[in-house]
């Protein structure tokens, strides 16, 4: 039997990744204890794209409040953005192993063998995604082109920007908000804020993917 071809797969990736925009938060998210607002965290369809190189882009974007800067995660800036992509990578290799996900260091070790080609995976102004924008706006979107070129595939999931506050019982809520573009089109084909709170950054962040990322979707 003849496969289907990449052209044939695309869309219906697509649409399942927008279809996924209506989903619901999981239910064990922790809430905030405040009085802020937030849409449901929308679910990340990894079924949807199976067996396909997605490149992962290394955070650019961390904020702590003055009071969750004494943790020692978040004393450096440089070793917070390291972690930071090092707990998003963990997140999704654990729960989304049927992806080819192409992570920050990868993308790094590719832009280097092609200077002349690549951009600087660091440096190609991701964090600009955390806007609720439709279309990917340029030079963002020649350099995710050049990059994916390199790469292999066609869509990139970017963590935009994470930030940490203190609530007022001491639990610490981490708000990660994350894009997925297609470099062909230009579309921001989903989006969500994850948010959730734990005992540590670590913990909240985990919980966060957690909402992003949970067990058992698509199989109940």
């Amino acid at each position: 039997m003849q496969k289907p071809s990449s052209r044939c797969v695309i869309p219906v990736v697509l649409a399942l990744l927008l279809a996924s925009c209506g989903g619901k938060s999981s239910p064990s998210a922790a809430s905030p204890k405040n009085d802020i607002k937030h849409e449901p965290v929308r679910p990340l369809l990894t079924a949807a794209f199976a067996g396909q190189s997605v490149a992962v882009t290394p955070i650019t974007l961390v904020i702590a409040a003055d009071s969750v800067s004494g943790f020692a995660a978040l004393g450096d800036h440089a070793a917070i953005l390291t972690w930071a992509d090092s707990m998003i990578g963990t997140a999704l290799t654990v729960r989304g192993p049927e992806v080819k996900w192409v992570m920050p260091a990868e993308l790094r070790r590719i832009a280097r063998r092609a200077p002349t080609v690549a951009p600087d995976p660091d440096r190609m102004g991701q964090a600009i995604l955390r806007a609720k924008l439709e279309d990917v706006p340029d030079p963002l979107r020649g350099h995710l082109r050049s990059l994916m070129a390199l790469v292999g595939g066609r869509l990139v999931l970017v963590p935009s920007a994470l930030s940490f506050v203190q609530e007022a019982d001491g639990q610490i809520r981490a708000e990660l908000a994350l894009a997925m573009a297609d470099t062909r089109t230009g579309k921001v084909v989903w989006r969500t804020l994850a948010w959730a709170t734990g005992s540590t950054p670590a913990r909240a962040l985990s919980a966060a993917l957690d909402t992003v990322l949970p067990v058992g979707l698509g199989y109940r």
